[in-house]
């Protein structure tokens, strides 16, 4: 897709993406989105294009740092519970609770037992979240090896960008596989009926982001012709868990 193209229909997006805030405000929604993914999927980055012209007093954007010692004495959940959106509010979580079923296992930062007991608690957790009126959507950004390993080379070779990439980040880039299966298990434990994952193929970034906005925009009836102003998100990069990741098992 070329530049001109991209930032037409970004733009488009964008003017809708502002009706929809006015609506959650006037009618009192609360919406969460949850971007997760592997590093260098293009989570931050399809987040800063939702809010690049959204009203900052009713949207955030919610990035946590590793918990702090106190924290990790709490209940897990505790420390994103607070920054929950209350009513006219959406809330983006560039990562969130489901760090402790993917990345912290892997790395070794929680017990096997620790991530057991989560994956058992979230979906009680996200059900008592969306029983109270809470809209949740949660986006895994999938992104190939290669690209990756593309993204992560450009990070380590620009000053600008070497921030992104933590001793962490280079820890986790040869476990690839061990990453694939933590997602597999994840998945089949938290993709429900009440709270779906929807998986968003990351390779081409201007498309991701286009179709994950798209895709939020046509979730909601904010006026009776949305759908017919925003396009309909592409099926082959954008879906839901269970029909689109099962065909591409290696993502």
């Amino acid at each position: 897709m070329g530049r001109r193209t991209y930032e037409s229909r970004k733009a488009e997006l964008q003017v809708e993406l502002l009706k929809l805030q006015n609506w959650v405000q006037e009618s009192g929604q609360r919406i969460v989105l949850l971007f997760e993914g592997r590093d260098a999927a293009g989570k931050g980055g399809t987040i800063k294009r939702f809010m690049e012209h959204l009203n900052p007093r009713g949207a955030t954007v919610v990035a946590l740092p590793a918990p702090t010692e106190r924290e990790r004495g709490q209940w897990y959940f505790q420390r994103y519970v607070q920054h929950l959106p209350t009513n006219g509010e959406i809330v983006f979580f560039d990562r969130s609770w489901y760090n402790r079923a993917v990345v912290e296992p892997v790395m070794g930062f929680c017990t096997p037992a620790e991530t057991v007991r989560f994956l058992r608690d979230t979906v009680l957790f996200e059900e008592m979240l969306i029983n109270e009126g809470l809209r949740l959507f949660k986006f895994w950004f999938s992104v190939s090896q290669e690209e990756q390993l593309r993204r992560v080379m450009s990070r380590a070779q620009d000053s600008l960008k070497q921030w992104k990439l933590s001793d962490v980040d280079r820890r986790a880039l040869p476990l690839w596989d061990e990453f694939t299966e933590a997602k597999k298990l994840m998945f089949a434990a938290t993709d429900t009926k009440a709270s779906p994952w929807v998986v968003v193929k990351a390779d081409d970034k201007k498309r991701a982001r286009l179709n994950c906005m798209g895709y939020v925009l046509r979730s909601f009836e904010y006026d009776a012709w949305v759908r017919q102003r925003v396009p309909k998100p592409d099926p082959k990069l954008i879906g839901p868990a269970k029909s689109l990741y099962a065909k591409d098992e290696v993502w």
